[in-house]
């Protein structure tokens, strides 16, 4: 009897089941059942993974909501697995493990502090109240928004030069106050949703951000000072191209004038897709020969320069106060820090320099238990080209795949990922926890919970 009461305990909270019961989609909507598509209904539906990866007891908490669907304070395995025991709780969530109550209950919560550690490719988080945390982790934000962005901007322009006219319509192209461009905006509101995501989980009263202005001219020049800022390396030049051209003296940084071409140019050392500036240390000065070989593909122009990328000083510089009046919407309280200051806190409590213990430190951590942090990635989820060429024929997909990446499936009694979608949805590329492929049919996998953005990595 207590082998089979442990074997269930460790089914729901570990997520390893052997029986179809616990993951079987169920005919009708429940009431904490969540990511219905097409009708079906998972009932044990989870954000990530299927808890591939165990957790020690002693650091693992299960998040509760009440009735109501608001969340309460995080309680032990054992209580979890008396609730659901008993028929007072239902899980809604597998990872994190989260449960909720089918009875009326009180709504007892302690303040809770939320630390976010904002960052261009990296999120940490942390969540403590006066005695322990309660949940910690990072996240990896995606790094192809601008290279998905050029490819639409390509689509789009061989498409509209197919009609015989088109009507002038630069004239209507305003921005409205408070734009941003499309991966800057991309990766506030990734912020912006990690936070809603962690509000449903926990009662969050509180939340500090760390905020910073980075000085660009500082960090390449760390003695430049007062009237220096206005006395760059550009001074008495008309524009970056007369500079670039002096700076080589007047000569092809290819071919150096062998080709007999007296036609110099400017060129990016990257394109447009890695993020291209018109900086001086990212323009070099080639022929006109040189130049069109180089784009032709015939021979690139090789260049050993190593270019340091200020994207992440610019993007916090760009994005620290709208974050900050954004959390303010959902937030009576948030407060800002600042980076000296988490590095000093950081070092007097002897923590190493990640992500998850700078959040630890914003959110006013000290001496708190602390349990173990979660890797999260974030996906895209659809792939959202409709027309494609095969066998050079156009073909359009008019609907959805049943399987997409990050969902949780069961093939041969063991659950997978999957990793890709293959063949217009005919062929599924699966990995386990072992990061073991295997490339069945899609009508021998089973649906066990649809993925979201936020992918757990490890943990």
């Amino acid at each position: 009897m207590l082998a089979a009461v442990m074997s269930r305990v460790k089914e729901h909270t570990l997520g390893y089941s052997s029986s179809p019961k616990l993951c079987k989609p169920v005919a009708k909507q429940s009431a904490g059942a969540v990511g219905s598509a097409t009708g079906i209904v998972l009932a044990h539906n989870s954000s990530e993974e299927d808890q591939l990866c165990s957790r020690s007891r002693e650091d693992m908490l299960i998040y509760v909501l009440n009735h109501k669907g608001r969340p309460l304070m995080p309680c032990s395995p054992r209580k979890a697995r008396l609730l659901l025991e008993g028929g007072k709780a239902k899980v809604v969530s597998r990872k994190p493990f989260t449960i909720q109550w089918v009875v009326p209950t009180r709504s007892y919560t302690q303040p809770v502090s939320l630390g976010l550690d904002p960052g261009y490719g990296t999120v940490g988080f942390s969540a403590v109240t006066e005695k322990k945390e309660l949940v910690s982790g990072e996240v990896r934000l995606r790094t192809d928004v601008s290279k998905k962005l050029a490819e639409r901007r390509m689509y789009r322009r061989n498409r509209r030069n197919r009609l015989w006219y088109r009507p002038a319509r630069f004239l209507n192209r305003r921005k409205p106050k408070g734009w941003l461009p499309p991966s800057v905006q991309h990766k506030l509101d990734s912020h912006l949703r990690l936070v809603a995501w962690l509000k449903k989980l926990l009662p969050l009263t509180r939340v500090v951000v760390e905020v910073a202005n980075f000085d660009i001219q500082k960090i390449k020049n760390p003695d430049i000072s007062r009237k220096q800022y206005q006395e760059g390396e550009q001074k008495g030049f008309w524009n970056v191209r007369e500079y670039v051209l002096w700076r080589d003296h007047y000569e092809c940084q290819k071919c150096h004038g062998r080709s007999g071409d007296k036609v110099l140019q400017v060129h990016h050392i990257r394109g447009r897709k890695n993020g291209a500036t018109n900086r001086p240390e990212e323009l070099i000065t080639v022929c006109k020969t040189c130049h069109e070989r180089h784009h032709r593909g015939i021979d690139l122009i090789q260049v050993k320069k190593k270019i340091r990328d200020f994207k992440a000083e610019t993007f916090m510089s760009i994005v620290r106060w709208k974050l900050v009046y954004k959390l303010k919407e959902l937030f009576s309280d948030v407060s800002v820090t600042f980076g000296y200051l988490t590095k000093m806190r950081r070092i007097e409590l002897g923590l190493p320099k990640t992500h998850s213990n700078d959040a630890f430190v914003i959110a006013r951590g000290n001496k708190q238990r602390r349990v173990k942090p979660f890797y999260l990635k974030q996906m895209r989820r659809n792939n959202r080209r409709l027309e494609r060429l095969i066998k050079g024929k156009r073909c359009i997909r008019r609907q959805r795949y049943k399987l997409q990446m990050g969902d949780l499936v069961r093939y041969n009694n063991k659950l997978w990922i999957v990793g890709s979608v293959m063949a217009t949805g005919t062929s599924v590329a699966l990995k386990d926890k072992n990061n073991r492929w295997k490339y069945p049919s899609p009508k021998k996998v089973e649906l066990v919970c649809y993925g979201k953005k936020f992918y757990l990595e490890r943990n």
